[in-house]
């Protein structure tokens, strides 16, 4: 299996966050009649419950395969990252937009903004420290690409889950004490109803790039362009294989990467070096690509002449 860090210890960081930061914002909410605020909080239940779902995606991935899905149920980890991307852009974005838009239309004055301020810092400590711990453990992952091809193009649904909603609070908290602060200075309440409107135009952005990207995932994505070089290296490293004749390959999870593949042999072979031969490219491109789980050669005998006549 491929060197990775552990998407569930980022998930668990961000729920222990996240719940802390909940019960905060709605007693400062209460007590200030904060759009913005309030917000937050709702923003802060659907991150809450979110990491919920990616736990449960996770567990029910675990079942083995039966006769119904014979290649397992690893694409739970796809499918309830795709919901939580859903809960985000209606819990989350839409709910911000409204209260925004009643606020700017019906301004009025925050009780006690002192105590949102500070609950506001201390929520950004808190997910400050969450989005620390998405980062350390998406790091072996990211390698040497930049966090915007990692969210592109990982193959692991919920490290960019947390990343972004991380991301997406804090600069969310930024809004929010930016509209209660301006509210305060200028008294004029119109500016909590602005910072609430960024929020929720922040989360609908955050909300669609994964949706589009969960959705990617969840119809199959097949091997990166690295993994798809190193199992074709792998396979030609022996001579008696003259070619790859047709390659396909699907992520059914995470770390359960399928290849499929017709390869043309030299002619005259015998049963027994086939099988040998299979064997070994089989391990071979094990060893190249550690998340291959399932691999599945057709061997057919290599013959110039049609070689030619495809060309």
């Amino acid at each position: 299996m491929a060197v990775e860090g552990d998407s569930k210890i980022a998930i668990l960081a961000a729920l222990g966050a996240n719940t802390g930061i909940m019960i905060a914002k709605f007693v400062g909410a209460f007590i200030t009649g904060s759009s913005s605020m309030l917000a937050e909080a709702v923003h802060s239940v659907a991150d809450t419950g979110n990491e919920a779902l990616l736990l449960l995606g996770r567990r029910r991935a675990e079942q083995g395969p039966d006769t119904l899905h014979p290649f397992g149920y690893t694409r739970n980890r796809y499918f309830y990252s795709f919901v939580v991307a859903l809960i985000l852009f209606t819990m989350g974005s839409l709910f911000a937009l409204n209260e925004a838009v009643h606020k700017i239309r019906f301004p009025h004055e925050l009780e006690s903004p002192a105590v949102a301020i500070v609950i506001l810092l201390v929520s950004m400590a808190l997910e400050a420290a969450s989005f620390r711990t998405a980062r350390l453990q998406s790091t072996p992952l990211k390698g040497e690409h930049s966090w915007w091809h990692f969210i592109r193009n990982t193959r692991n649904p919920e490290l960019p889950v947390v990343l972004l909603e991380d991301l997406g609070a804090l600069v969310g908290l930024l809004f929010a004490l930016a509209g209660v602060s301006l509210t305060v200075l200028t008294g004029n309440g119109v500016w909590d109803g602005v910072g609430t409107l960024l929020i929720g135009l922040l989360l609908g952005v955050n909300a669609i790039v994964l949706i589009v990207e969960t959705k990617s995932l969840l119809i199959g994505e097949g091997a990166t362009a690295a993994e798809d070089s190193a199992i074709r290296a792998a396979l030609l490293a022996d001579p008696r294989i003259v070619r790859v004749l047709r390659m396909q390959t699907q992520y059914l999870g995470p770390e359960d990467l399928l290849v499929n593949a017709k390869i043309a042999l030299r002619a005259g072979l015998d049963v027994a070096e086939v099988g040998e031969l299979i064997d070994a490219a089989d391990d071979r491109i094990r060893a190249a690509a550690p998340n291959v789980d399932i691999v599945y050669l057709e061997p057919d005998v290599f013959r110039p002449e049609k070689a030619a006549a495809t060309a």
